[in-house]
């Protein structure tokens, strides 16, 4: 497949097993190389998310995520038109990682880093395919302390049997890697500096969805 070019419109989306979209988000391409995706989007980019999951954020509560995760395992969930808010957002995305590692950005620049366990890539004629395993790792912008966020509800789906025992394998190996690059400041981590200077490109609209998102 045709690698993407630079302020070209993909969609990333979360795939469940059973093949159903869990979500969708828009994103303009950075770069596409061997190494990595890297794409971004600005606040007002186009989703698509699971609906309790938009409800949570709008009304503040959390704990309405617990139940999307309960209507992901019974197959009964339902989508969302929703946008992306608040942060610039720019995505490192390897191929065969079961990782992606993001920047989030202010009016102040850098807020911090945030990296999301999750499937390798599948590339798609209109974007890439992956599947958020809900664990992340939050780091902050100067690169020295990190925490990990959503360990609970990493348990809860892991009780429900939505992460499989492979999966949770393979996201063990990941932690470790991805803490591995922090220290060595490899990865993204190499030029910190120049992923700080980074800001979206003004002259790029907000990206958005296909009107009808293909197998959605």
């Amino acid at each position: 497949m045709e690698s993407f070019k630079a302020g070209q419109t993909v969609v990333r989306r979360d795939v469940h097993r059973t093949g159903r979209v869990w979500s969708e988000h828009a994103l303009r391409v950075v770069a596409d190389t061997s190494e990595a995706l890297v794409a971004a989007c600005p606040p007002g980019a186009e989703t698509r998310w699971p609906a309790l999951y938009v409800k949570a954020r709008d009304d503040g509560d959390r704990s309405v995520r617990t139940e999307a995760f309960d209507a992901m395992a019974t197959g009964t969930w339902e989508l969302a038109h929703a946008v992306w808010q608040e942060t610039e957002l720019l995505l490192w995305k390897p191929p065969a990682a079961w990782f992606s590692v993001n920047a989030f950005y202010t009016s102040a620049g850098l807020r911090n880093w945030y990296v999301n366990f999750e499937h390798p890539t599948r590339r798609t004629s209109f974007g890439f395919d992956t599947f958020d395993l809900t664990v992340d790792l939050v780091i902050d912008a100067d690169l020295i302390n990190w925490q990990w966020k959503d360990e609970d509800e990493y348990a809860h789906v892991r009780r429900l049997g939505i992460i499989t025992d492979t999966e949770h394998q393979a996201v063990d190996a990941a932690r470790d890697q991805v803490l591995a690059m922090l220290a060595e400041r490899s990865g993204p981590f190499t030029d910190a500096a120049s992923w700080s200077a980074w800001r979206w490109n003004p002259a790029w609209s907000p990206p958005r969805l296909p009107e009808r998102s293909p197998a959605s």
